[in-house]
């Protein structure tokens, strides 16, 4: 996959990591970029065309494919944070909510452009998943329920699309210096060097990227005994 003359569409695109990917694409020198959002008119960078997109809303996903024959990039960055554990007060609100947008999200969006992808060469998607994909935290289990789903979801679309030529790659990360995080003191990456990394890899026709130290040593010890994902506290193993 090449960034030069792709038609991308980022979901998410009004701040944080998505913004961080549309620069990169302009930069890259991406022929179009569709910048989606729940409210277009929060995409104030030039040059990019903005688009109504709820992922939780399988109408303005279906409205939106219609509308965006050309793309042969999907990178779908949406995605919600509630910080909750299972058995908290709002556990099941939470884990419905960060499922809607960080599991059937991708699902919906994935489904409605793998079709798209296909008639324009195969292309690719990009899923925005997370080192918690593989390990739960007691304060935001529900979040890593759903980021792990979407693991599972990448891997399936993976092996479906690979007939008709669509990469599928995975981006794992730790906590980046987003709005999501910023009330956490933690180490955290620059989105615009996960970015870096991320269309580095596309270009190269990678399937996954570790994106830190944290999923790099996560990834290394899931098959210690006993499972850095028995651990109370993971991402510090």
């Amino acid at each position: 996959m090449k960034i030069q003359d792709s038609v991308a569409l980022v979901t998410g695109a009004n701040r944080g990591l998505g913004l961080a990917f549309t620069q990169a694409l302009l930069a890259g020198g991406a022929r179009k970029i569709y910048a989606a959002a729940r409210d277009p008119a929060s995409i104030e960078l030039p040059g990019v065309h903005p688009v109504q997109l709820d992922v939780t809303k399988p109408e303005e996903v279906a409205a939106a494919a219609k509308a965006l024959g050309d793309v042969t990039l999907v990178i779908n960055n949406a995605g919600i944070l509630r910080g909750s554990g299972f058995l908290g007060d709002d556990g099941l609100v939470a884990v419905r909510a960060e499922l809607e947008t960080n599991f059937f999200g991708p699902l919906v969006v994935a489904r409605a452009f793998a079709p798209i992808l296909g008639r324009n060469g195969g292309g690719a998607i990009v899923n925005v998943l997370s080192a918690l994909s593989w390990v739960s935290m007691p304060t935001s289990s529900t979040y890593c329920a759903s980021k792990s789903a979407a693991w599972s979801l990448s891997n399936g679309l993976r092996h479906e699309l690979r007939g008709q030529g669509t990469q599928v790659l995975s981006l794992h990360v730790g906590f980046m210096d987003t709005d999501m995080v910023r009330h956490l003191s933690a180490p955290k990456s620059k989105p615009e060097d996960v970015v870096a990394q991320t269309l580095a890899a596309l270009e190269a026709g990678e399937s996954e990227v570790l994106a830190d130290d944290v999923s790099r040593r996560i990834k290394q010890h899931l098959s210690d005994e006993p499972g850095v994902y028995l651990e109370p506290r993971p991402v510090a193993a």
